[in-house]
């Protein structure tokens, strides 16, 4: 196990106290299908409507969303913390097994899930190499909201429901 210094142990505390909306990130290509949950996503420009996703290099998921080169980022909504522990790998359910619920619709070739808060799916147009991470820049072509519905949170490294719905 690596060993983290004081500053990164410092850094960790400050960003567990930085309120995040939880998503499930989806990928389906010649890679395969895949889903896994980040809260380190968020919007950059409208003009052309563009996202941030950042994930893991080292994590096995990775090449699968590099290889698809598409990715659809799903926001949860406040009744969902269980699909975020499943996607999380906390519950140890396969990958094929996730994908066999009656919970998906496609968007624009990229399977989302049916109830959350948000789907936004597309293409990834960029990315940039940032320490442990790359930054997935994604050029959105699809996009499907649920405006009743409440957000999931993850703050002080717990889930949280915000928010009234529309």
């Amino acid at each position: 196990m690596i060993e983290l210094s004081p500053e990164q142990l410092q850094f960790r505390q400050a960003m567990a106290n930085l309120a995040a909306a939880v998503h499930v990130v989806t990928t389906a290509g010649p890679r395969g299908r895949l889903g896994i949950t980040v809260s380190a996503a968020c919007s950059v420009t409208d003009d052309p409507p563009t996202l941030l996703v950042c994930i893991n290099r080292s994590s096995a998921a990775h090449d699968v969303f590099v290889g698809n080169g598409r990715l659809a980022l799903n926001v949860l909504a406040g009744e969902q913390e269980q699909l975020a522990r499943h996607f999380s790998g906390q519950t140890k359910v396969p990958m094929e097994e996730r994908f066999s619920w009656d919970i998906w619709e496609d968007l624009v070739g990229i399977p989302t899930i049916r109830d959350a808060r948000v789907a936004l799916s597309g293409r990834i147009s960029s990315t940039l190499e940032q320490g442990t991470h790359t930054v997935f820049f994604v050029r959105v072509e699809g996009i499907r909201v649920r405006a009743d519905a409440r957000a999931l949170v993850y703050d002080s490294r717990s889930f949280h429901t915000v928010g009234t719905g529309a």
